[in-house]
């Protein structure tokens, strides 16, 4: 198996499309369509972009020896930081509020106490 052929792998087992990936280590589409189609060669700087954003083994991706992560990415994590980038400047900083907010939460809710969420209509719900 070519090195192209691991890098379609690695972003079939992300379950990511080709956009989302491509984005994910600052390649157009088409570009990153051509290394999949195996019409371009993956350089080492692809190789090392695609090793270092997705936790995927250097070694793996060259020669096909050993695990394909260095460890397992959060799928999670991924997903929140690829649509957090698609974001308008004034929603990240709503999502980084929320965030904020729901540490405060979980806080309380460590601290044996009820936490309340936010309910829609701005009165406070309280949680199970």
């Amino acid at each position: 198996m070519s090195v192209n052929a691991r890098i379609k792998q690695v972003r079939k087992e992300l379950s990511l499309s080709q956009i989302s990936f491509s984005r994910g280590i600052y390649l157009s589409h088409g570009y990153y369509a051509e290394i999949e189609l195996e019409n371009c060669r993956a350089n080492n700087r692809i190789i090392e972009l695609i090793s270092t954003k997705y936790g995927v083994s250097r070694q793996w991706l060259e020669t096909g020896e050993g695990e394909m992560f260095d460890q397992k990415p959060d799928e999670k994590l991924e997903k929140m930081i690829i649509t957090f980038r698609e974001l308008n400047p004034n929603f990240k900083e709503f999502v980084l509020h929320f965030i904020d907010q729901l540490l405060k939460l979980q806080k309380k809710s460590h601290e044996n106490e009820k936490p309340e969420l936010p309910a829609q209509d701005g009165k406070p719900e309280e949680l199970p």
